[in-house]
């Protein structure tokens, strides 16, 4: 499958967070108190900020902006965000595929554009911190080349 990563506009905001909450609901239902689920998608998940977000790309200092991937009907499937706030290292705030189209490219297409990205900048490494232990992006990550103690995993760029 030919996965095409693109960056956000206004009009992805509301499907961005969307799709964020969905995947936290998916990921954290069942592991942690509801709650707990509660409050991550409550500060994860902020359409107001997803969309003044979009909105700045290479307006502050180190930040890439919102990237997407969108299937042939329009539907966001994956989305990503990062930057580089620090010398040397892009960090990845945000990367998500829509639990039905796990599988298939999208995560590590984002990811790959994310460090497209960051390079220009000099990153020479990209770091993400999960959302808790035990997080099955993991998996992902880890697959990807990502290594690290509990939650905050690094690789080479």
């Amino acid at each position: 499958m030919s996965v095409d990563v693109r960056p956000a506009v206004a009009l992805d905001a509301a499907p961005i967070s969307h799709l964020l909450a969905t995947v936290i609901r998916h990921s954290c239902t069942g592991v942690l108190a509801p709650d707990d689920v509660a409050r991550l998608v409550g500060a994860n998940c902020s359409l107001p900020r997803i969309a003044a977000e979009i909105g700045i790309p290479g307006g502050a200092p180190g930040w890439l902006g919102w990237l997407v991937v969108a299937e042939p009907d329009g539907r966001i499937a994956g989305a990503a965000a990062g930057g580089v706030p620090g010398a040397g290292a892009g960090e990845i705030y945000a990367l998500c595929t829509a639990p039905d189209r796990r599988r298939r490219g999208i995560g590590g297409a984002l990811l790959a554009a994310l460090g497209d990205r960051m390079r220009p900048l000099d990153a020479r490494r990209q770091r993400v911190t999960l959302l808790r232990d035990g997080d099955p992006a993991l998996a992902f990550f880890t697959a990807h080349g990502f290594t690290g103690e509990g939650r905050r995993l690094t690789r080479a760029l």
